[in-house]
């Protein structure tokens, strides 16, 4: 793809999939009108969408917020998810997963000036059809049915002073870990080498 530059990217036409049928209903359909969506992309900021997300959830007439993202910003639609569910307790979530098609149109670099090429040729050019992975989840109040997939009920523990799930032990960067002294001869400090022929 040396010879390429990418032109355009476009959502290709959905061939039949049970996911909805325009690009505003989204895989919930039966969501409230009041609800927030959150289109979350690649280059979006964590703390900018945050703001908006907790500001949205603290008025009482929004009872859920949908966080949908594809591609490379999967990960941090998850993020958002989890930021949201500490920041709020009680929160039931339903995560879906689905797939786009995308159609990218590359184009061929133009020639160097030792090729055969005339200058008023058109330049040849090529049609990719990717299947992009795409997140959805939807955060509520309410309680949803625990049956549909994807379903996960309120953290019991909500917030950060929640205990760590197992303890850490602190130690300094020369010490080794619990198991990892048995190979290594243990040799006393300089100090405590003269102390002991000095006795």
């Amino acid at each position: 793809m040396e010879n390429f530059r990418k032109v355009r990217s476009e959502e290709a036409p959905a061939g039949g999939g049970g996911e909805g049928g325009g690009p505003g209903s989204g895989p919930f359909a039966d969501l409230a009108p009041g609800a927030v969506h959150m289109r979350v992309k690649e280059g979006s900021k964590i703390r900018n969408l945050m703001a908006f997300a907790t500001a949205s959830m603290a008025q009482p007439a929004t009872r859920a917020i949908v966080f949908s993202g594809c591609g490379r910003a999967t990960t941090k639609t998850v993020t958002c998810a989890e930021i949201l569910k500490r920041r709020l307790a009680g929160l039931h979530q339903v995560t879906r997963l689905r797939y786009r098609s995308v159609r990218e149109v590359w184009q061929s670099l133009p020639p160097g000036p030792t090729q055969g090429q005339t200058p008023g040729e058109p330049a040849a050019s090529l049609s990719v059809l990717k299947n992009v992975p795409g997140l959805a989840i939807l955060l509520s109040k309410d309680a949803l049915d625990p049956r549909q997939p994807g379903y996960q009920p309120p953290n019991p523990h909500p917030g950060p002073s929640s205990p760590p799930a197992a303890p850490t032990s602190k130690r300094s960067l020369g010490e080794p870990a619990a198991g990892e002294g048995s190979a290594k001869r243990s040799q006393p400090e300089p100090g405590a080498a003269e102390e002991d022929q000095t006795a």
